[in-house]
């Protein structure tokens, strides 16, 4: 099988496993690939599970997102495809502690790694059916990872009752910021 055009320029543009500079690259638009990403953060070609580690990453570092569609980006193409919730999955934390400050460390699921230092760098939804609290950190340039369930109990071990915006919420401190993660009431 001949590699398309699209993935010469991928293999010809984009060097090591860092992610691209796709913020200074506006190419023409292509069209859609048949590439998803499912809520668990497994890539799929065509329905088929991309399971090479390496591509997948490859794929990841000219990830852009534009408003709310995702395209994948290299000097002279960009094409788009879809994403179900967020691209990456938040897998691992690692906390740092230096003199009285904690500052947590997320790695996602394609070996991406974030500091948790501003507070918008986080968000937390809540499922509508369950009120289960779904965190999010932003890894890059407007692109999230959701915390898998280990991490955010991992969270949780760190969380302290704190008055937030006139309510009780159970939360954590990362880099001296509050960062609320379940308001009190609900573990009642």
């Amino acid at each position: 099988m001949q590699p398309s055009e699209f993935e010469k320029n991928v293999a010809k543009h984009i060097k090591g496993s860092k992610p691209a500079p796709v913020h200074l690259w506006s190419p023409p638009f292509c069209g859609d690939l048949e590439i998803h990403i499912d809520t668990n953060g497994r890539w799929f070609y065509q329905k088929s599970e991309i399971k090479r580690d390496r591509l997948i990453k490859l794929f990841a570092n000219i990830l852009k997102k534009e408003n709310e569609k995702y395209f994948l980006v290299t000097p002279v193409e960009k094409v788009g495809i879809t994403v179900a919730d967020v691209p990456f999955i938040a897998t691992e934390i690692d906390v740092i502690t230096e003199e009285q400050n904690i500052l947590f460390k997320f790695t996602t699921n394609v070996g991406d790694e974030t500091y948790l230092k501003e507070y918008d760098q986080f968000k937390i939804l809540f499922k509508k059916s369950t009120d289960e609290p779904q965190p999010y950190i932003n890894v890059r340039s407007n692109l999230f990872a959701k915390i898998d369930r280990k991490s955010f109990y991992r969270l949780v071990d760190y969380c302290t009752e704190t008055l937030h915006k006139g309510q009780k919420w159970l939360g954590f401190h990362s880099n001296n910021i509050f960062f609320p993660l379940i308001k009190s009431e609900q573990l009642d």
